[in-house]
Formats: C-alpha cells, structure tokens, sequence
C-alpha cells in the first residue's frame, strides 16, 4: 500500500525585492514573522545573490530570486504550488506591490493601506518613519510583536581578509549618494599616517571608483577589494573591521548588523529615516537641509558640505573613551578639511 505524501507545511510569502541594506533594515521584521508563525515555511521574494544574508538572519527557509530594475516592483513572482497561507509586503506602500502578491490568492496579506488597493484594511503609512520602526509597526497593527532593535547578525565563520582595517566604501546605488573620491582618498591618507590599515571596497560594477581611490590613496593591492567581494567575505570584513566607512549603503547597515564601528555619510536621505541605531559605536554625519534625490545623478548638496576633517573626528570619536566598543586607535586622527 502507497503511502500517502506528508501534508505540505503552510507557506508565508514575504516579498522584499530590494537591495543588501534593505534586507538588512528588514531583519526585524523578518524576525518577528518568524516568530509568529513558526510551522510556517517562510519565503522571502528577493534578488537571487542575497540568499546567504537571507541565511544569515535565522528566520528565512528559503529565497524565491525576484528583482526588477530601479527598485520597482517585479512583474511576476515564479510562484508554484497552492497560494500563501500569509503574505506580507515589506516591499513598498502599493499598489503595485499589493496586487502583486493579491495575484497569488493568499489566504491573508499584510500590507499598508492605500487608496489604489481600498480592500487591504492595513496602516497608514507615513512617509518620514525610519525604515526599521516602519515595517514593525505594520506587523504590531496586525497583532504581531516586533522589535526595531532585533537586528544583529551572528558573527561570520569565516576569518576576516582584513582583520582590524579601517574599510573604506565608497561606492553606492546612485550618485547622490556618493561622496567625492578625494575626500576618501584623504581621509585614507590621514588614516595610514598614523599607522592604521585602510581598505577599499566596491562593488561589482564599481570597479573604476575602487582603483581611483587605491591611486589617490596610494593603496597596495592587497587592501583593494573591487569587484564586488561574494558576501562571506564582505560580511566577515565587516565583522573585523576597526571601522567601516560609507555612504547610505548596505555596507552600512552590514556594519550596524555585525556591531561594527561606523561612520556614515548622509546627504539625500536623512538619517532619521534610514540612519544607524542610537549607539556610541555609531556615528552618522548629516548637514540638516531638505531632502534630496536619493536616486539622482549628481552628488547630493547636502552630501559635498561633509568634509574628511569631520569623518576623521567621527572616527577619533568612535577610538574616544565613551565608545568601549571600537579600539582607540595611536596618536588620533584629526587632519585638516578638504
């Protein structure tokens, strides 16, 4: 006699097709989804390369891949089988996102409430929330305990190729978001006269801005990780890192997620909205002004008033005796603005 097949765990569908650091911001959330719901298998909608920083947070079984260019919603999800038991839009506010996964037929979804989508009874949404808080207060109106603060990452297994560099980034998903190369290039300087090590990262498509710094800094191959390193690695840089440098970008919120030291660098966005927790291991620079393009082509105004003085005093604030967390690096690091 054939056995019949075991019954087929319920699903929970998330769909979060964005980029490292958005996945990052979502950890809490993801979190607290795995809590609520732990018969569940919890599927997470997302680009393809993030399944080991998927893996890492502990709460996602499995990653169906699904991106679209310019963060938009994907046109479809390559979803099998019957429809989600639940599913939950950290995606967005709608409605494209909304009828997305309402194409699916889930039994529930969890979403904010938006005029184009009237039948999804979710929260307002508010457009200044900082991103962590904002995807736990969608899950606490639907009855789903969720804490903002749940976001750190177990340390990486693999060794640091770096340990105890000083990694500087500083590439980021659009120009507006991207601080002068000089000015890192000086703040590597500053950095190495005083003895410390400093690297370069960059992503894969990044590799011109990496070997412009590594010139201007005068870095020897061996600290110039271009081409975008696979994430082990990437995450356990991080992990070992003196401090970590950057623009709003993932490797920001990848420092902020491994307890990392950091410095960084707003300009279009506030970091209200996407800056790192209140600690003294970090420390963000932000010249208050209106908001700007986080998508734009040029640098951001508000992103050119920081100079490489500041960055060097946020890191010698990072080495200062209220921040037990970050080593204190010899003879300070105070250089002149550029």
């Amino acid at each position: 006699m054939t056995e019949a097949p075991a019954p087929r765990a319920p699903r929970l569908l998330v769909l979060r097709a964005l980029g490292l650091g958005d996945l990052l911001a979502g950890v809490p959330a993801l979190r607290a989804l795995r809590r609520a719901h732990p018969d569940h298998e919890l599927v997470l909608a997302a680009p393809g390369e993030l399944a080991p920083a998927a893996a890492a947070t502990g709460a996602v079984d499995r990653l169906l891949p699904a991106a679209a260019p310019g963060r938009a919603v994907p046109r479809t999800l390559d979803w099998t089988g019957p429809p989600p038991d639940v599913a939950v839009d950290l995606h967005g506010n709608g409605p494209p996102s909304h009828r997305l996964l309402l194409r699916l037929r889930p039994r529930r979804l969890l979403a904010f409430a938006h005029p184009g989508t009237p039948g999804i009874d979710g929260p307002p949404w508010y457009a200044e929330e900082h991103e962590r808080d904002r995807w736990c207060r969608l899950l606490t109106w639907y009855g789903i305990d969720a804490d903002p603060a749940d976001l750190l990452l177990p340390r990486p297994p693999g060794p640091s190729p770096a340990p105890g560099a000083v990694v500087l980034h500083p590439g980021a998903g659009a120009p507006s978001r991207r601080w002068p190369v000089e000015r890192y290039a000086a703040v590597a300087e500053a950095l190495r006269g005083r003895g410390l090590r400093v690297v370069v990262t960059g992503g894969a498509d990044e590799g011109d801005l990496v070997a412009r710094l590594a010139k201007l800094a005068g870095l020897p191959d061996t600290d110039v990780f271009a081409g975008g390193l696979p994430y082990g690695k990437l995450s356990a840089l991080v992990a070992g890192a003196r401090a970590v440098v950057s623009g709003d970008t993932g490797i920001a919120h990848l420092a902020v997620a491994h307890a990392a030291p950091s410095v960084t660098l707003f300009g279009p966005v506030p970091p209200r909205r996407w800056g790192p927790p209140a600690h003294p291991r970090h420390r963000a620079l932000w010249h208050p002004g209106p908001d700007g393009d986080p998508h734009g082509r040029e640098p951001d105004p508000a992103l050119l008033t920081i100079t490489a003085g500041e960055v060097l005093d946020a890191l010698e604030a990072l080495a200062a005796p209220d921040a037990p967390d970050a080593p204190r690096p010899p003879g300070g690091l105070a250089a002149p603005p550029v």
